[in-house]
């Protein structure tokens, strides 16, 4: 499942990687815009002159509570030149009601202005940065949202105190959504960020758990019931018509058994629970022992049955014909299925589960349309039953190979237990170790050389075997040479990091010297690098020393923060600056560590109290507080005063190449000389 999910995530993204830049030309097409300053005395106003085509649209700043639209935003970049003056100033929006999705919508047409007020705090003349992020709709479908920055002079206080510049409004009434640095009611630029993010994550959820439900069609429980089912349809139905249109009531009702239990998840445990539960030891502690029950399960120790009673009732319904009649057969079906859809629905929703919010729903939605498609499509073409192969040990087989990418994603939830608790239990060579003794037990099934409980004899290997067999055998080779210190970077994001390991510099010392001591505070961090965890001893050094602070915002159980660690970090060019001109301070936002008591409390971010209890909470709440973004791994440059430098701050999504990584780097390394 893990090699899978990363293959399909990278193919994802380079599917749609040219469609998205394609359809942002389409944006630029539709909108257009200009930015420029309005200023009296030490007030100034930010204006920005939107005009957008007939029959186009985008959404308003404040929408309608429940509306699912992408809120346009006028976010201002602060500095200590000036403070801002409440939120977004904007038009009265067009107001209607959406019949078809049930949706109230809010949204502006034509030309307007949207405005930001600013006081002027200094003499001296400076540059105002910010983003205008918005989305652009028609009647019938809405493009990605897009974000464009500008930059604009503003004169100092005095300076301009004798210059009035008229502010010209825009027709209708205006409104002013308040906005401030920590009880924002506007969509900031930090959420249109996270709003992205949970958006990939949520089709990327869909596609792993559609090619779930593919998989789950093709084991003993499920595969022999397509033509079964379809049969059956066939011969009950008075016409094809009908025999089709049964089948797709059939499957439509899968789709919706799976839902109800996707949103069952949603609505036990909370979306705020399930988040929060994705980097509790505890949860992933529960999930591993979860998930090697069901690994046990697929290989054939036993079945994971359902009560018998269930079954029998479902069974009865169905007897009553008639929509209701086939929905319970669906029922029947999901119940007398869950020995091998089980432990794979188990999977997902502890996947989702540790995304949180509406994904277990979403997950299962993918996993139930990849197994109602089938029924749907051989009842419209019943001839194509005959081209199924034949039951038999290779259903078997889907089984096994399940049981052991169970197992070993297991242990990737026993992993991040263990590193929450920083027990070093379970290090990088003992997980590599795992990993490789269950590929290669893998491999030696595929071929034929160990059976598990329920494996037909294997005379012949067939291509599948052998291809399958090969591809495990080549991911054991790769990593291998992971138990002396290679970087794995195709499945960084899954073992610990090379810093958690019986040793850490590996074979060599990979550059390193032995026995050499970092500057009091530090441990040695990604690619050996020393690393402070505390923000002020790395800021007292960075004084000492008279180098910028590199801020590194990450988690212990990050995937991005690996893949960036091991990817990016170590490249020519920017292991050299991270190693010999920046402070590195990496603020582990999950560190459960307690606080002392004098540290801890309840703080308001964001209009809601946040309890601060332990290390992790504290770095997420300067996060939050000065930067108003919660995303891993974000990153900040800093001078050794604490104050930003202006390259300002970037996030895995505009950094997660080298060459973009390194150019930030440098802007802010470049600045940081230059205000020497």
């Amino acid at each position: 499942m893990i090699i899978f999910r990363s293959l399909f995530s990278v193919l994802f993204i380079l599917l749609t990687a040219n469609t998205f830049s394609q359809t942002i030309e389409l944006a630029e097409d539709k909108v257009k815009w200009s930015f420029s300053i309005e200023q009296d005395g030490d007030e100034a106003t930010i204006v920005a002159q939107i005009r957008i085509v007939e029959h186009w649209h985008i959404n308003a700043v404040k929408l309608p509570k429940g509306s699912f639209g992408f809120p346009t935003s006028l976010d201002v970049k602060k500095g200590p030149q000036f403070s801002l003056l409440g939120g977004v100033i904007e038009p009265k929006p067009i107001q209607i009601h959406d019949d078809l999705a049930d949706e109230d919508l809010a949204f502006h047409e034509g030309s307007f202005q949207l405005k930001r007020k600013i006081k002027v705090l200094t003499e001296k003349d400076f540059e105002v940065r910010g983003t205008f992020s918005f989305q652009t709709c028609d009647e019938f479908k809405c493009l990605p949202d897009m974000s464009v920055p500008f930059k604009l002079k503003v004169k100092g206080a005095i300076a301009s105190a004798d210059e009035t510049v008229d502010t010209t409004a825009s027709a209708g009434s205006e409104t002013t959504v308040d906005s401030d640095d920590t009880d924002s009611k506007t969509e900031s630029k930090s959420d249109v960020k996270e709003q992205k993010s949970e958006r990939r994550s949520l089709w990327t959820t869909f596609i792993i758990s559609f090619l779930s439900g593919l998989l789950a069609l093709f084991t003993p429980c499920v595969f022999p019931m397509v033509p079964m089912t379809v049969s059956f349809f066939t011969r009950q139905s008075k016409s094809k018509a009908q025999a089709i249109r049964n089948s797709l009531i059939f499957g439509i009702s899968i789709i919706l058994i799976y839902i109800i239990l996707g949103t069952a998840v949603t609505a036990i445990f909370g979306e705020e629970a399930l988040n929060n539960m994705s980097t509790d030891p505890i949860f992933n502690l529960v999930f591993f022992f979860i998930l090697i029950i069901f690994a046990i399960s697929f290989l054939g120790a036993f079945e994971i049955r359902l009560p018998s009673k269930w079954v029998n009732k479902a069974d009865q319904k169905a007897d009553r014909g008639g929509l209701i009649g086939i929905f319970f057969m669906a029922l029947a079906l999901a119940l007398v299925s869950f020995s091998c859809t089980g432990p794979i629905v188990g999977t997902l929703i502890v996947e989702a589960a540790r995304q949180g919010g509406i994904t277990p729903i979403i997950g299962m939605f993918g996993f139930s349309l990849a197994l109602a498609i089938p029924f749907g499509l051989f009842a419209a073409f019943p001839a194509w039953l005959s081209t199924l192969p034949k039951s038999g040990g290779w259903l078997n087989s889907v089984k096994v190979v399940l049981g052991f990418l169970e197992l070993a994603l297991a242990f990737k939830f026993l992993s991040n237990a263990d590193m929450t608790w920083d027990s070093h239990l379970l290090e990088r060579e003992l997980f590599l170790a795992v990993w490789i003794a269950i590929f290669t037990v893998l491999t030696l099934n595929l071929f034929g050389k160990i059976k598990m409980p329920h494996d037909s004899p294997v005379e012949n290997l067939s291509v599948g075997r052998v291809l399958l067999g090969t591809t495990s055998l080549l991911f054991v080779i790769y990593m291998i040479p992971g138990m002396w210190g290679a970087p794995l970077q195709i499945i960084s994001a899954f073992p610990p990091p090379l810093e958690y390991s019986e040793s850490p510099l590996g074979v060599g010392g990979g550059g390193a010297v032995s026995g050499e001591v970092g500057p009091e505070g530090t441990v040695r961090g990604p690619q050996n690098l020393w690393v402070f965890h505390d923000y002020d001893k790395a800021l007292a050094y960075a004084k000492e020393v008279n180098k910028p602070l590199f801020v590194d915002f990450t988690g212990i159980n990050c995937v991005n923060c690996r893949k960036m660690e091991q990817k990016v970090w170590g490249e020519d060019g920017i292991i050299e600056s991270l190693q010999n001109d920046v402070v590195i301070v990496s603020l582990h936002v999950d560190e459960r560590k307690d606080l002392p008591k004098k540290e801890q409390g309840e703080f308001k971010v964001g209009g809601r109290k946040m309890s601060v209890r332990t290390t992790g909470d504290k770095w997420k709440l300067l996060q939050i507080k000065r930067y108003n973004i919660l995303a891993q791994p974000y990153y900040v440059m800093q001078d050794p005063n604490g104050k930003d430098l202006s390259n300002g701050s970037a996030d895995f999504e505009h950094t997660s190449d080298p060459i973009d990584f390194k150019k930030w780097l440098d802007a802010g390394i470049s600045q940081f000389s230059k205000n020497k």
